[in-house]
């Protein structure tokens, strides 16, 4: 775990363009030890304009701009919000989180996971784990010392190429964090997650539906228009059921 204290980039969150100053066009050739398909993917790096924005901006990773966009237009990340970052690395979620919610200013409060290391974020908390481990969700709670306004996923697994499979593996782990975000939500809390469109996030986007008052699928610009990429928002949290509600009796 790491309490983070050192500089966490040029932005301070504010809304961040990939306009300005035309940028060249570069190609990527096949050499030794490297497949036509990595090519592609390096070209295509190269030339994307939310990587070069993040490079220009401070941000760790283009995704900063997919948060960044999703709350200038649904407006959750807001001043004193405890926010938890599941499949945080490299940090650019946390990155947008920490000046909104004015967490270095001891207002809010933004907690990052992921079983990557990472650098620090000044006003963030990470914590160097895998969230599908057990316990991990305890530990979690611990640092958070209460409820959560705002749970974020970002998760995503090992590509395997093989697309209905990958579709399991990142349901599974948006299944996983919506339960967490069931669990430490305050009332009329946030959760926002990764998935991709396949058809099995119909029981999940459901289930949503009955502990949210609003549900809706987001594909933010700085998504590829390629990828079946999307995000699930689902905001107004209405607060546990079952055992810890009701003395035991579930509800409808």
């Amino acid at each position: 775990m790491v309490k983070s204290g050192g500089k966490s980039g040029k932005s301070k969150g504010g809304k961040a363009g990939t306009g300005g100053s035309r940028e060249m066009h570069v190609r990527v050739k096949t050499a030794r030890g490297r497949t036509i398909s990595s090519a592609r993917w390096l070209e295509r790096q190269l030339n994307d304009p939310y990587v070069q924005a993040a490079k220009r901006d401070g941000f760790r990773s283009r995704a900063a701009y997919k948060l960044q966009e999703i709350d200038d237009k649904y407006h959750f990340l807001k001043p004193g919000a405890r926010v938890v970052d599941l499949g945080a690395a490299p940090g650019g979620w946390c990155q947008i989180a920490v000046p909104r919610v004015k967490a270095q200013e001891g207002r809010g409060q933004v907690i990052g996971i992921d079983l990557q290391e990472m650098e620090s974020i000044a006003g963030t908390t990470l914590l160097q784990l895998d969230f599908m481990e057990e316990g991990a969700d305890e530990k979690l709670k611990e640092l958070l010392g209460g409820e959560a306004d705002v749970v974020l996923s970002d998760m995503a697994a090992s590509s395997t190429g093989h697309r209905k499979t990958d579709h399991m593996k990142i349901m599974a782990l948006c299944e996983a964090a919506a339960w967490f975000a069931r669990d430490v939500l305050a009332e009329g809390g946030v959760f926002c997650a990764k998935v991709l469109q396949g058809g099995t996030e119909r029981e999940l986007l459901e289930d949503l539906k009955r502990d949210f008052t609003v549900v809706r699928h987001v594909k933010p610009k700085a998504s590829r228009a390629d990828s079946a990429e999307v995000y699930v928002l689902a905001t107004g949290f209405r607060g546990r059921r079952g055992e810890e509600a009701n003395g035991g009796e579930e509800t409808d």
